[in-house]
């Protein structure tokens, strides 16, 4: 059980099948798996513990993640966006270190050893390499963002890995013609779970280093992408892209997934409008579960978007039902578990889930993984996210949840995103702050959109404080930097 017997095994089935291209990179399985083994080799005489990235996509990422497997070391893909402060600490963490890079670090760390990326696209091997079997060895170590303090280490094993693959995709199940393209960062676990579903599946990536909503439609038509996956800041400019130019020629789109982060409603029901012929799947997981736990898939969305039942239209907000082979529970502040509808903490529980860093295992001695986002499910078993459970705001002793007044604000037509976060208040304890970005054109209207919230949800959860901001912060992946939104309150 090791990630590297799923290339092998693609490798084996359709070794001339295109597997990664990148503008002017382009290798197939056989080629992949030849130049892995190459990097395992160089990988193993290192003398080094682990096998970092850093740099952008490329197929130079499936490479050293193969690498690594083949070699028995664990790959710690970097965020290239971080200073040399940040990611000098990052690295005394996993020293002594091979680092494949195309740049030199402004730092100097014992143990630290260069690996040019531009070496393993050239490397190539016909010897023979046997793939170790020890599945809790750890695969990938994933450094998190550290919106809390410093970055903590998530391991995921091999055994994680495997799981979550087996159990969620077909073996070959890719057509010859079909072609996904990706536009996640290599340090992120969606990136992961993009190279390593697509090698067993048998599809070709076409990698978007440096998403553009442009060069993402100019891509999907010339390479005949069939399939993509975007976060949702991602789909919402593609969507308004579409709006500006309504040429826009997509034929050969089959499915699009998102994920990362939440998904505006009116963002994908303006994308199941412009989309009519697409399949759409919001696929909701943490890096600590290795990728998705949970799916609301393709029928879910055309049900929901054309439904007068309001029960069955608000799943377009939720994240789908989980896995077959996973188990989720809301449980309260004492560890209880909720029934249908109530709001709590999410749990989650099953064979891909580590729930485990190099600093501590969090993980219960039952499986089951606090996963510190807040939710309910519904009786029909679709999961519902309404921010992290530290998001909340307490305001004169009642739980306000952020992504509810979001929800409501996004309904009004001026609004085009929204953040609401807790506001100190000497009164209150906390009191509701909304940064609001408007619709193009639009003038802000602080009383008709407290009178908007007002007529929906109780007056305490009308924001006392209002700002307009021409955008507000995301991460690379599509999550809400709500901590920098707080500080502009504050």
């Amino acid at each position: 059980m090791n990630i590297a017997t799923l290339l092998q095994m693609a490798a084996e089935a359709c070794p001339e099948r295109g597997a990664f291209k990148c503008a002017d990179d382009e290798f197939t399985f056989g080629e992949l798996l030849h130049a892995a083994t190459s990097a395992a080799m160089r990988f193993r005489s290192s003398q080094c513990q682990y096998v970092a990235y850093l740099g952008e996509a490329s197929p130079a990422v499936p490479i050293a993640l193969f690498g690594a497997a083949l070699a028995e070391m664990p790959f710690v893909p970097l965020n290239y966006r971080l200073s040399d402060g940040e990611l000098e600490s990052l690295v005394s963490r996993i020293s002594p270190a091979l680092v494949v890079t195309d740049r030199r670090l402004g730092f100097q760390a014992d143990g630290l050893v260069y690996a040019d990326i531009k070496e393993l696209l050239a490397a190539d091997t016909e010897d023979p390499f046997e793939v170790p079997l020890d599945p809790d060895a750890v695969a990938v170590q994933l450094f998190t963002s550290g919106t809390t303090g410093a970055p903590k280490a998530a391991l995921l094993r091999h055994s994680h890995l495997f799981s979550y693959i087996i159990s969620s995709v077909e073996f070959m199940s890719a057509g010859e013609d079909e072609a996904q393209l990706t536009s996640v960062p290599p340090y992120h676990i969606a990136g992961i779970s993009a190279i390593l579903s697509s090698v067993y599946a048998g599809r070709r990536v076409v990698q978007l280093p440096n998403f553009d909503a442009r060069t993402w439609l100019r891509l999907v038509s010339d390479e005949a992408i069939t399939s993509a996956f975007v976060v949702p800041t991602m789909l919402a400019r593609i969507v308004s892209e579409i709006d500006v130019d309504a040429g826009a020629n997509c034929p050969t789109l089959q499915a699009i997934a998102y994920g990362g982060g939440k998904m505006p409603v009116p963002v994908i029901e303006r994308a199941l409008e412009v989309f009519p012929n697409v399949a759409f799947t919001n696929a909701y997981g943490l890096t600590e579960t290795s990728s998705t736990v949970c799916l609301l898939g393709p029928e879910d969305h055309r049900q929901a978007w054309t439904s007068d039942d309001p029960q069955v239209r608000r799943r377009l907000g939720s994240v789908g039902r989980p896995l077959p082979s996973i188990e989720i529970e809301i449980r309260d502040e004492t560890g209880r578990s909720l029934g249908p509808n109530a709001s709590g903490e999410v749990y989650v529980r099953g064979p891909q889930v580590s729930g485990e860093y190099r600093e501590k295992r969090v993980v219960g001695d039952d499986g089951w993984f606090a996963t510190r986002d807040a939710g309910m499910v519904d009786e029909d078993g679709y999961v519902y996210l309404s921010g992290r459970a530290d998001d909340v705001i307490v305001r004169g002793g009642e739980n306000v949840s952020p992504g509810e007044v979001e929800d409501v604000l996004l309904e009004h037509p001026s609004v085009a995103d929204v953040a609401i976060v807790g506001v100190p208040s000497k009164e209150w304890g906390e009191a509701i702050g909304a940064a609001i970005v408007l619709a193009d054109g639009v003038a802000g209207d602080e009383e008709a959109l407290r009178a908007h919230v007002k007529a929906r949800l109780r007056s305490s959860k009308v924001p006392e404080y209002i700002r307009f901001v021409r955008e507000l912060p995301y991460t690379e992946t599509g999550k809400l930097l709500r901590r920098l939104v707080k500080a502009d309150f504050q």
